[in-house]
C-alpha cells in the first residue's frame, strides 16, 4: 500500500451526525437519508502550503484532503489544475477591479464533473466496487463513465433524451451502458432509483456518494492558492444541486481551520439559478433556511434546471455565512452572456456558467458591487457542450 498521507477518519451525516467508518457503502445515511461528508484529523497534517505549491499534475496535489488512504485506489486523468484567467474588458464593463475566469472547460471531459467523477471512482475503486451508476443530465454521466473505463470499473448511466447527442455518445463511447428516460433530470433520477434498488446498484450520485462533492472541494482548494492564500471579494457559481459551491465553502473552512489563509475573510459566494427554475434563489430572497421545490421548471441550462435540490439547506449556509446572494437570469440573458464571455474575453462558456457571468453583471449594473471589489466566474463547462443554444443564439 502506498499511502496518500490523506487526513481522512471517517464519514459523518451533515444533518443527523451519525458517524460510519470508511467501509460503509450504504448512500446515503441510512438513518435519515442525509448526506455523508467525510471528517478529517486537521491536526495531524504534517505539510506547508509551500510544499502544496511545489506538487504539479492532477487535483490529487491536494491528496492530504482528500478521502483515498492508497494512491494505488486514485482514478486520474489529470483532472483540476485549471487556471484562472483575467478579463480586464469585463472588469472595465462592470466597473470593478477585476473580473477573473476559473475555466473547468479545460478538464479532460471539458466540465468541473470531471473532479466529482475522479473522487468517486477513486472511492468506489478503495471499497472494491466493480460496478457503479449514475442519473445525469448529461456532463456527470459523460464524466463517470470516462473515469469508470479508465479504472476498469463497469457502469451505468441514466440519463433523459433531452440530453446532449454529444453526451450520450461519448457515455457510449467510453463503454457504459447508457439508459434513457423520457421527462427531465427529475425523471432520470426516479428511474435511477428504481434500477438501483433492483440491481443493488453502488451509486455515485450527487450527494449521495461521500466522496464526489470533496473532488469538488478541489475547485476551491485551487481558488485559494491560485489568489496567493487569499480570496476574491465575490465568486458567482451557477447552481443546481450545488455541489460546487458547497464545494467552495468546505475548501474555505478547511484552509481557515488550517490557518493557511492569508485574510480569514470567506469570498461571498453568490449562487446563479435560471429564472426559470431558481428554488435556492427564491429561498435566499425569503430568508428561508430550506427551499420549496420548483413547479414546472424550465431552462435550456440543463445543469441548473434542478427542481429539488436536497443539499439546500447546506447550500444556503454557505450563502448567508459568506454574505453572499442569489440571483436569476432568463435563458436569452444567460446566452447572451456566453457570446459576451466568448467574444470580450476569448473563453468558451456552456449555457449554465454564461448565468453566472450574467448574474454578476447584473449585479454590477444594480451597483450592488464596489469598484475595487475582484469578482470571479466559475466556468463550469466549455461552451462545446451546448453548440445547439449557442447557434441559436447567433441566428
Amino acid at each position: 500500500m502506498t499511502r496518500t498521507n490523506s487526513l481522512v477518519s471517517h464519514f459523518e451525516c451533515y444533518y443527523c451526525g451519525t458517524a460510519y467508518d470508511l467501509e460503509h457503502t450504504e448512500f446515503p445515511c441510512p438513518e435519515c437519508g442525509g448526506i455523508l461528508d467525510p471528517k478529517y484529523d486537521y491536526d495531524d497534517l504534517d505539510i506547508s502550503r509551500n510544499e502544496i505549491e511545489s506538487r504539479n499534475g492532477s487535483m490529487w496535489k491536494y491528496r492530504e484532503l482528500l478521502p483515498i488512504l492508497d494512491s494505488d485506489n486514485i482514478v486520474s486523468i489529470g483532472e483540476g489544475n485549471t487556471p484562472i484567467v483575467d478579463c480586464p474588458t469585463l472588469a472595465e464593463e462592470m466597473g470593478v477591479a477585476r473580473v477573473a475566469i476559473k475555466d473547468e472547460g479545460q478538464n479532460p471531459t471539458n466540465t468541473f464533473k470531471d473532479r466529482g467523477a475522479s473522487a468517486s471512482i477513486s472511492g468506489a475503486s478503495q471499497q472494491g466496487i466493480e460496478m457503479v451508476a449514475i442519473p445525469s443530465a448529461g456532463n456527470a454521466g459523460q464524466a463517470a463513465s470516462a473515469y469508470a473505463a479508465r479504472a476498469g470499473i463497469d457502469c451505468h448511466v441514466v440519463l433523459n433524451y433531452q440530453s446532449s447527442d454529444i453526451q450520450k455518445t461519448m457515455v457510449e463511447a467510453h463503454g457504459a451502458n447508457l439508459h434513457l428516460v423520457d421527462g427531465k433530470l427529475n425523471k432520470a433520477g426516479g428511474k435511477f432509483g428504481d434500477l438501483r434498488d433492483e440491481h443493488d446498484w453502488y451509486t455515485v450520485a450527487t450527494f449521495q456518494t461521500p466522496f464526489r462533492h470533496e473532488g469538488k472541494k478541489t475547485m476551491g482548494l485551487e481558488i485559494f492558492e491560485q489568489f496567493d492564500w487569499d480570496s476574491p471579494d465575490h465568486i458567482f457559481y451557477p447552481t443546481g444541486g450545488g455541489v460546487g459551491l458547497i464545494g467552495i465553502w468546505k475548501a474555505y473552512q478547511e484552509l481557515s481551520r488550517l490557518d493557511w489563509l492569508e485574510d480569514d475573510t470567506p469570498p461571498s459566494l453568490h449562487v446563479a439559478q435560471s429564472s426559470g427554475c431558481a428554488p435556492v434563489v427564491e429561498a435566499i430572497e425569503n430568508h428561508d433556511e430550506e427551499h420549496d421545490a420548483w413547479e414546472c421548471p424550465e431552462s435550456i441550462g440543463r445543469g441548473i434546471e434542478v427542481p429539488d435540490p436536497g443539499a439546500s439547506p447546506w447550500i444556503l449556509e454557505a450563502v448567508y455565512e459568506t454574505g453572499g446572494t442569489g440571483v436569476a437570469v432568463s435563458d436569452s440573458e444567460a446566452l447572451e452572456k456566453a457570446l459576451t464571455g466568448a467574444r470580450h474575453a476569448g473563453i468558451e462558456m456552456c449555457v449554465e456558467p454564461a448565468a453566472a457571468l450574467a448574474g454578476a453583471m447584473q449585479m454590477a449594473e444594480e451597483n450592488k458591487l464596489d469598484e475595487d471589489d475582484e469578482v470571479l466566474i466559475i466556468n463550469t463547462g466549455a461552451g462545446n457542450k451546448a453548440t445547439d443554444a449557442l447557434s441559436y443564439a447567433l441566428e
